[in-house]
């Protein structure tokens, strides 16, 4: 199994509207991307100083999985759309997970 994980911080300015409308595009992605096994995402929970706003964390069962979803045109218009005008700022990273 592959995990993403994505991290992002939000520009100034950016409202509790404006991550409401990213949520509910990314809500719609499993149902039109079959590749994805697990879904979550949501806010920060505002516990620890310094945290990133919002995070996206992903499973595939492989990498190709991954890759489907990376470059699914409803996927990468949701990022070009909603989250990109919003961003100021993006890490992530991508591991396997070894349920053994």
């Amino acid at each position: 199994m592959l995990r993403h994980v994505v991290m992002f911080r939000w520009n100034p300015g950016t409202t509790p509207a404006d991550v409401a409308d990213v949520q509910e595009g990314l809500g719609g992605l499993p149902a039109v991307i079959p590749e994805i096994t697990r879904y979550q995402f949501g806010p920060d929970a505002g516990i620890n100083d310094g945290n990133a706003e919002f995070v996206v964390v992903a499973d595939f069962a492989d990498v190709d999985g991954y890759l489907a979803y990376r470059d699914h045109p409803l996927h990468r218009a949701l990022i070009g759309e909603r989250i990109t005008p919003r961003l100021a700022e993006r890490h992530a990273v991508q591991y396997i997970i070894d349920d053994a």
